[in-house]
């Protein structure tokens, strides 16, 4: 009788981290997630929790990390370039308190925030991005 080696072995990813389970559970917590007005008490608890549990999934090691590109490519550069350049407008244009000559992109964002389905699918896109950071 052969004996079979012990180190062919693969973890498999939990049940709950798996696509199935996870895009319906980020979908459902966007679809809550909109249902708040924004900057409301409920909306500030309900991002604190959302982002407070997701921290502590991260820095718990209890979601299975995926291994970071060992080195970035260069064309990351051209996608970080606009990211700095809204950071710097954003910020130079809150710390002025400019007002409505030069509204921050944030202010400019609020009509569009105010319905609903929109709000949903902002949420929806930060929990992906956070949720990916954290699987990072």
């Amino acid at each position: 009788m052969m004996e079979q080696p012990h180190d062919l072995t693969v973890d498999a990813p939990r049940t709950w981290e798996r696509p199935v389970v996870c895009v319906p559970v980020l979908v459902a917590l966007s679809l809550v997630g909109g249902r708040f007005p924004s900057f409301s008490t409920e909306a500030n608890v309900y991002v604190f929790g959302a982002g407070g549990v997701l921290i502590w999934l991260g820095l718990t090691k209890r979601v299975q990390a995926r291994p970071a590109p060992e080195r970035l490519r260069s064309g990351a550069v051209w996608w970080a370039l606009p990211v700095v350049v809204f950071g710097i407008f954003e910020g130079a244009t809150f710390v002025a308190a400019a007002g409505d000559d030069f509204p921050t992109f944030s202010r400019l964002a609020d009509p569009l925030l105010e319905d609903r389905l929109v709000r949903s699918a902002a949420w929806l896109v930060w929990l992906s991005a956070f949720w990916g950071l954290v699987r990072r």
